[in-house]
């Protein structure tokens, strides 16, 4: 249901859009992990995070073939706030339903991007239940944070940015929630540099994908204990399975300490703000969880910098 054709066409559509990102490298980076290391930084994107790419992707087609139709979401955060933000740019109404828990600092911005937000309690119902049902009783159409084949091409655009730059890389770590970032980046890397491994990283607390990919089952997990929100999703979904089954060279898990310690490395030495869920991929190198032969040259997706700091200093 998704080709690379798809993300070509969404590298088009966003041209005007989304920001080319930057790389950034750490000599002492290198030094700790006896890799070559270059981290795209989907932190400096708009909206703070990867997610605005495939949200626009998805809504622009909608609001091409039915201007000013309505759209429904549901996000814990970052997605949220990249439909709130295209579909403020394509003049589109958005509502969007977010667990009663979800950082703060995110419903705000979501807020401020114009959307009308749902609150629910994640142990009393499920957001697809509520948003299949708010969707038929308003005739809402359902832009969801992953399994959607325009927004997983919207996703692939990262990579195809990040190879232009970095075209020789030998492996790629990518933060695997629902799999639409992994799926679009496996996809544009079988196309453009099918010698690189890609692999998927989540957190051990919340390992779903990783027991999928491993046993070809689809696996579920019911509000993982977490710090990486964006990781927090139930399971892959029926579209972003599959690709990730065919195109994906493996997953590995990561626990909660690497993901502090990898945070924390990158605000002091890089220093960029990062959210956990935006680490997973360099968590790997902070517990050992990806082997590659000295001096290989490693690709990190950075996802998100969407941190509340109003949270942090409050402690």
């Amino acid at each position: 249901m998704v080709s690379f054709e798809d993300i070509d066409k969404a590298a088009s559509n966003l041209r005007a859009v989304a920001h080319q990102t930057p790389v950034l490298t750490s000599r002492l980076l290198d030094l700790h992990v006896g890799y070559r290391v270059y981290c795209k930084c989907e932190n400096f994107q708009r909206t703070g995070s990867f997610k605005i790419r495939g949200a626009y992707n998805a809504i622009s087609k909608i609001a091409a073939l039915a201007p000013s139709r309505p759209v429904l979401t549901y996000s814990s955060g970052n997605h949220a706030q990249a439909v709130a933000l295209a579909s403020r740019l394509l003049n589109v109404d958005a509502t969007i339903i977010m667990p009663s828990n979800a950082p703060m600092v995110k419903r705000r911005a979501t807020e401020e991007y114009g959307a009308s937000i749902v609150s629910y309690d994640p142990e009393e119902t499920t957001r697809e239940e509520l948003a299949s049902r708010i969707s038929h009783e308003s005739g809402l159409t359902i832009i969801p944070p992953y399994d959607h084949p325009d927004v997983i091409a919207g996703q692939g655009t990262v990579c195809v940015e990040f190879l232009d730059t970095c075209p020789d890389l030998d492996m790629l770590l990518v933060p695997c929630g629902g799999g639409g970032l992994l799926a679009g980046t496996a996809l544009a890397a079988s196309a453009l540099a099918p010698g690189c491994h890609v692999v998927g990283i989540e957190p051990s607390a919340a390992d779903d994908a990783n027991r999928s990919f491993k046993t070809g089952t689809l696996h579920t997990v019911h509000n993982p204990d977490t710090i990486a929100d964006g990781a927090r999703t139930p399971s892959l979904g029926k579209i972003t399975f599959p690709v990730i089954q065919r195109y994906v060279y493996s997953m590995a898990t990561v626990t909660e300490d690497a993901i502090r310690a990898a945070a924390q490395f990158v605000w002091q030495r890089l220093k960029i703000v990062v959210e956990p869920t935006g680490v997973l991929g360099l968590a790997a190198f902070f517990c050992n969880a990806v082997t590659l032969p000295p001096g290989a040259r490693v690709g990190v997706i950075i996802t998100g910098g969407n941190v509340d700091v109003d949270a942090l200093f409050s402690r």
